[in-house]
């Protein structure tokens, strides 16, 4: 079940992210993650199987400049090629097809995240080294509203 982010969350969340931590993520951006959810919680959304969180993802959007944003996107390791993943994805999607302002779709990744995100269509325009942290580079990818 996707369901919006809640306060009593947070918890979860940064343990499943600390999970990822280093192989995903480096410790730098645990803090990042914890201010993107006072800020922008309400555009957060988490995943539960069976009633146990397992983890989620924003879908930011930026009318003014007519472009969604997928953020902050993870999930419990041990779930890993559950298409978890996928339905997350289905689910931003959803909640950018409902924003009429919107016509280009980016997400900021890694070099070990990147080839998920071309299985929905996304293309990489940038890369940028070591960018998150030593052995952790940027991969800035778009894609057109469909």
């Amino acid at each position: 079940m996707i369901r919006s982010y809640e306060i009593g969350d947070r918890k979860k969340l940064l343990e499943i992210l600390w999970r990822n931590v280093p192989t995903y993520f480096d410790t730098s951006e645990v803090n990042d993650f914890e201010s993107f959810l006072d800020h922008e919680g309400q555009r957060y959304f988490t995943l539960e199987m069976q009633g146990e969180i397992v983890g989620g993802a924003g879908c930011l959007v930026e009318r003014d400049k007519g472009i969604g944003l997928v953020r902050w996107i993870f999930f419990d390791p041990s779930h890993t090629g559950s298409g978890l993943g996928k339905a997350m994805m289905e689910h931003c999607m959803g909640v950018f097809k409902s924003e009429a302002a919107i016509r280009k779709l980016v997400v900021n990744t890694s070099q070990l995240s990147y080839r998920f995100f071309e299985k929905f269509g996304y293309k990489v325009v940038k890369v940028q080294k070591e960018y998150w942290a030593p052995g952790l580079d940027l991969y800035l990818m778009e894609r057109g509203l469909d």
